[in-house]
């Protein structure tokens, strides 16, 4: 990757294209500002041009391409930021034109991850995507290389073309592909590992009942996590605060409880190498039991952010009926009423909170309360005393309701998730249905 851009407050034009696809309402540089802006880097100017097609050379037209560089001049802008990914070919022709280094909005994004990055997993992670968005950018890096070697004539050093007689240029960029790729190889290897233990560890939860905070950046998951379980997560009004998963225990009440999981927050055309590099992190989210998909209620644009978060969720292999519920947060910073009534309307089942007042909070653990009452059945089971271990599960892991005691046994009436009873079983716990009594059922101890 290129010059970090958190040096100095660099100053910067930002570029957008305005294609026939709807796009979100308002300002349509806003987001990308704010990702400059939590890059470090400080936005001086704007040139937005509306077109039916990406210029294929230079994304935008010469006539717009010569307005981005005097808005340039005239800011004494270091860099110019386009909306939109662009080629190795189109950043070359754009930086010829504009006399600047030209970076486009996956650049950017690596750029903030990659200074947000704070554990060993996440800065592994972060590198594979910058590593894979650079590798078929290295010709562009040694093109004036290439121009020293295409400069000489006949064959050796100098010469272009043939077995032993390619220039500097060229053999430099196969060095730099080969060690790129060794490190990709390396770095993949790596994460693979990370990937399993990951997997092993959420495997290991599956005897509770899982939730993970999902939504796009900075809609407030980290406060709600906060909120909810008195957890110290890094709360900060800006884009990608958070990189890596948390996972603390939720007590919903009367004793029962849920693992509530904090993700890194999605984006509109998240860069696809990040997805990627980013699945150990994401696994929470693809194998939790619900995701509460929370949403900025306050932005314009919540819907087009809803649609992007459902965008990568799919791209991560979750199924569209996973079970979900739409939390609509920040509704104590609503300016636009209407458009927040039209904002319930599209989503009726939706559930209005405010983690930083803690307003809807009793309702939104009440409504995970009865999602989690819905995984359990209610059983009256007969333990023996001498069984610890099957006790310390029950009451770590079930509701207990009751208990009395009948010689060397212990009899409970419990609410149960089907998950708890196989565990128990699978451990040879000495656990049996008692007697039925009450209504409440005994014989659906089951094994499989």
């Amino acid at each position: 990757m290129r010059d970090n851009l958190a040096v100095g407050r660099e100053r910067v034009v930002l570029v957008g294209v305005l294609l026939s696809e709807p796009r979100a309402s308002g300002d349509p540089l806003a987001e990308l500002a704010e990702l400059a802006e939590a890059a470090g880097a400080e936005p001086v100017g704007r040139v937005v041009q509306r077109r039916r097609s990406y210029a294929a050379a230079t994304c935008i037209g010469k006539g717009k391409l010569e307005e981005v560089r005097q808005r340039a001049d005239a800011a004494d802008a270091a860099t110019v930021i386009f909306d939109n990914d662009l080629s190795p070919s189109q950043i070359r022709e754009i930086e010829k034109a504009v006399n600047r280094k030209v970076l486009d909005r996956s650049e950017l994004i690596l750029d903030i991850f990659a200074s947000r990055a704070r554990t060993a997993e996440a800065r592994l992670q972060v590198e594979l995507a910058q590593l894979e968005y650079t590798a078929p950018r290295l010709r562009g890096m040694w093109t004036h290389l290439e121009r020293i070697a295409g400069a000489g004539g006949g064959t050796g050093v100098g010469a272009v073309g043939g077995i032993g007689t390619r220039g500097p240029g060229e053999r430099q960029i196969e060095i730099d592909r080969r060690i790129v790729g060794k490190r990709i190889a390396l770095l993949k290897e790596r994460l693979a590992e990370i990937d399993q233990r990951k997997v092993r560890e959420v495997g290991a939860r599956q005897d509770h009942f899982t939730v993970s905070l999902v939504g796009y950046t900075n809609a407030g998951k980290s406060t709600l996590m906060n909120a909810l379980t008195g957890a110290a997560t890094l709360v900060r009004d800006q884009l990608f605060a958070t990189l890596d998963t948390l996972t603390r225990r939720w007590d919903l009440g009367n004793g029962r409880f849920v693992l509530l999981s904090d993700t890194v927050g999605f984006i509109r055309n998240l860069p696809h190498h990040l997805v990627a590099s980013f699945r150990a992190t994401l696994e929470e989210a693809i194998h939790a039991d619900l995701l509460l998909h929370v949403v900025d209620a306050s932005s314009p644009d919540a819907e087009q952010q809803v649609a992007a978060v459902h965008d990568v969720l799919r791209s991560l292999g979750v199924a569209d009926d996973r079970r979900q519920l739409l939390v609509l947060n920040k509704t104590d910073a609503i300016e636009d009423e209407a458009a927040f009534t039209v904002l319930r309307a599209a989503h009726p089942a939706a559930l209005p909170i405010s983690a930083r007042s803690g307003a809807g909070l009793p309702e939104l653990r009440d409504a995970v309360a009865q999602l989690l009452a819905g995984e359990q059945q209610r059983l009256r089971l007969s333990v023996a005393l001498h069984d610890g271990r099957a006790l310390g599960l029950l009451k770590r892991f079930a509701e207990v309701l009751e208990t009395r005691f009948e010689d060397s046994r212990a009899v409970l009436d419990v609410r149960i998730a089907p998950r708890v009873l196989n565990q128990l079983h699978a451990l040879g716990a000495d656990v049996r249905p008692a007697a039925d009594e009450d209504g409440i059922r005994a014989d659906r101890y089951t094994d499989g």
